[in-house]
């Protein structure tokens, strides 16, 4: 029975668009018991992915309405499910593996998790790069971005920022997870953000982070650039929940970008390093690039097109400003979707399989 429950709890992840592929090893099965009781995995299969009250769910499911709210509360506050209120009303919802409970598990990630997370992360990876959308846009420095080419508002940090009323910062779960693996990152670790657009969404989570205001939310970002960490956000155009500020060493899709696998995220510009200015001072290629999209040709440095992510770090820190970011030419921009539920809707016809009982 115990196994039952936390099978099916697996097949309900990888019938998500976003996926959850079975192993050999059974290497998945442990890590959802690692955060799931067995009360909780069933709960979790009984769930939506459109947010419901406790009292829809239980008139839905035949679940007794007694105890149910305080389950669904606690799976939220341990990062299993999405909850949230909104004028008084509590929902609940179930998420994806990725990004969504592996992010969420911050404060209960140690050794042995890591190292599962680690085994699982070569499974899930094939899986995910198989198929689009990209699950994350770059979202270029926006002082580089070339005059006449602003950035429109879904690739413009400032803009989630101003629209967004909540943010919460934590650390990094790609950074933490290589720290116990014994790979710690020089960089700087308490870099991913949370933001919503409901007032105090963040006051009761238990993911491990803490609560600031816009302005720190900036103090972030500006921390981020100077250290050379890549702006990401999700492939879409509205509905924005988090920025995330990666490097080439811990974030899985920019170690496979960086590996030369194409489209992991989707991106709008490229840079471009004049022969005639560059001094080859070395700093784009060694410091500031995270996908080894750089190369040394004869006395100066190339950005290799395809590789370039559009991100803007090499620009900021080229001493003979060398280096401009530009805007790909038109045919060669993949726009992102209007919002998370037609990328699901997207990522399940490529992947060729049907959520509709988890709607």
């Amino acid at each position: 029975m115990r196994d039952e429950v936390y099978n099916r709890l697996s097949k309900a992840l990888d019938t998500l668009p976003n996926g959850f592929p079975s192993t050999d090893s059974g290497i998945e099965i442990k890590i959802l018991k690692k955060i799931f009781t067995l009360d909780e995995a069933d709960l979790f299969c009984d769930l939506r992915l459109t947010p419901e009250t406790a009292e829809q769910i239980a008139k839905r499911t035949g679940r007794r309405i007694e105890g149910l709210e305080e389950k669904l509360v606690k799976m939220g506050k341990r990062g299993e499910i999405d909850s949230s209120i909104s004028g008084g009303v509590k929902t609940f919802n179930m998420i994806p593996w990725i990004f969504g409970i592996y992010e969420y598990q911050n404060s209960r990630m140690d050794k042995e998790f890591a190292e599962m997370c680690e085994e699982y992360s070569m499974h899930w990876g094939a899986q995910f790069i198989s198929y689009g959308p990209q699950l994350m846009q770059v979202i270029p420095i926006e002082k580089e971005i070339p005059v006449k080419q602003e950035a429109l508002t879904y690739n413009q940090v400032s803009s989630l920022i101003d629209n967004s009323k909540s943010f919460m910062v934590t650390e990094c779960i790609c950074k933490k997870k290589q720290g116990l693996l014994d790979n710690p990152c020089d960089k700087p670790t308490e870099v991913c953000m949370g933001m919503n657009s409901e007032p105090g969404y963040y006051e009761e989570s238990d993911w491990g982070g803490r609560v600031i205001t816009s302005e720190e939310a900036y103090e972030v970002l500006g921390m981020a650039e100077k250290a050379g960490l890549v702006h990401m956000t999700s492939n879409v155009e509205i509905g924005h929940g988090y920025i995330c500020n990666c490097c080439g060493c811990c974030c899985g899709l920019l170690k496979a970008a960086s590996m030369g696998f194409p489209n992991v995220v989707n991106s709008y510009y490229y840079a471009l390093i004049d022969p005639g200015l560059c001094d080859a001072c070395g700093i784009c290629i060694e410091e500031r690039c995270q996908v080894n999209a750089i190369e040394q040709v004869e006395d100066s440095y190339r950005i290799i097109k395809d590789k370039c992510i559009g991100c803007g770090l090499c620009v900021t820190t080229c001493p003979t400003e060398a280096i401009q970011l530009l805007r790909k030419e038109q045919e060669d921009i993949v726009l992102p979707v209007k919002d998370e539920e037609v990328w699901f809707e997207e990522r399940a016809r490529q992947r060729g399989v049907d959520y509709s009982a988890y709607r």
